[in-house]
């Protein structure tokens, strides 16, 4: 199978074996297009995507060296833009091979490719808990199987990439903030600053990072010239990825007692990258005696 993705900043192609081996891959950032404007800007997003597609899909059959049976691709969510010429290319490449076109889900495939060869010694069995954690969305989710899961929480605000993208420019940070931002982290204080626990002592299984993110807003208004000196953004930084991940530990340890048929977690999403974040999750996972 062809598989296209082209759902927001990363251009990404992949010819997949029947058993789910990768068997050809190309993957493009054009986190050089965006940064001068400190995001994504979904029109240069949508172009790129263009530019650059056609030529990785002739990349990947080469170097897999057999015809597709099927084409799937990313339908949402996403920029639309950069949707819909990945789904165009996908439809046109199986259209004019008379191949069949899967139009994917790319939260559910965040949850799924978790199942594919090579990533784990065991792939997880159904059911297992979920986390996607990304710049746009925050989920907590029972999965069952393909088209069978069960929502359990979700963000009533910002999702956490989108909160270490804008703290990050608080701090006069660099594009992408989050691995930005962990990076000035590594050497500060996390208990520095008096920073709130989202959603303390709250029932149920939702997150939110608002009030987070405005603690940080207001203590950097409080530096006259606006700018922090270099060991305070740190501690500041460090202070609020702490509590990020202690959320995320949080509301995931709520979700695995409460999945009395899961003993798995499996995390997915931009913002399982950041080690403090991981850290948080595996010990969490480990006291509930989850894998």
């Amino acid at each position: 199978m062809l598989g296209i993705e082209t759902s927001c900043d990363e251009t990404a192609a992949a010819v997949l074996a029947g058993d789910g081996r990768v068997l050809a891959e190309r993957l493009w950032s054009q986190s050089a297009e965006h940064a001068p404007y400190a995001g994504v800007v979904p029109e240069i997003a949508a172009r790129a995507h263009l530019a650059r597609l056609p030529g990785m899909i002739e990349a990947v059959l080469a170097d897999a060296a057999v015809a597709p049976a099927a084409v799937a691709a990313t339908a949402g969510p996403g920029l639309i833009g950069g949707l819909i010429v990945g789904a165009n290319l996908g439809k046109g490449f199986a259209l004019a091979r008379r191949l069949p076109f899967y139009a994917v889900n790319h939260l559910e495939a965040h949850a799924l490719a978790a199942r594919l060869p090579g990533l784990a010694a065991e792939p997880p069995a159904f059911p297992y808990l979920t986390l996607l954690v990304s710049g746009g969305h925050c989920l907590l989710v029972e999965t069952h199987g393909p088209g069978a899961h069960a929502v359990l929480g979700r963000t009533l605000d910002d999702a956490p990439g989108e909160a270490f993208d804008k703290v990050a420019k608080m701090l006069g940070l660099g594009w992408p903030g989050g691995p930005a931002l962990e990076r000035l982290a590594a050497g500060g204080d996390p208990a520095r600053f008096s920073l709130p626990r989202p959603m303390l002592g709250r029932e149920g299984f939702d997150f939110s990072f608002s009030g987070l993110k405005t603690a940080v807003a207001t203590i950097v208004a409080g530096y006259p010239s606006g700018a922090l000196p270099e060991r305070d953004a740190a501690d500041l930084a460090a202070g609020f990825q702490a509590r990020v991940a202690w959320t995320l530990a949080d509301r995931a340890r709520r979700g695995m007692r409460a999945a009395k048929a899961c003993r798995v977690l499996v995390v997915s999403g931009g913002v399982a990258a950041n080690a403090t974040v991981r850290a948080a999750l595996r010990a969490a996972a480990e006291e509930e005696g989850f894998a």
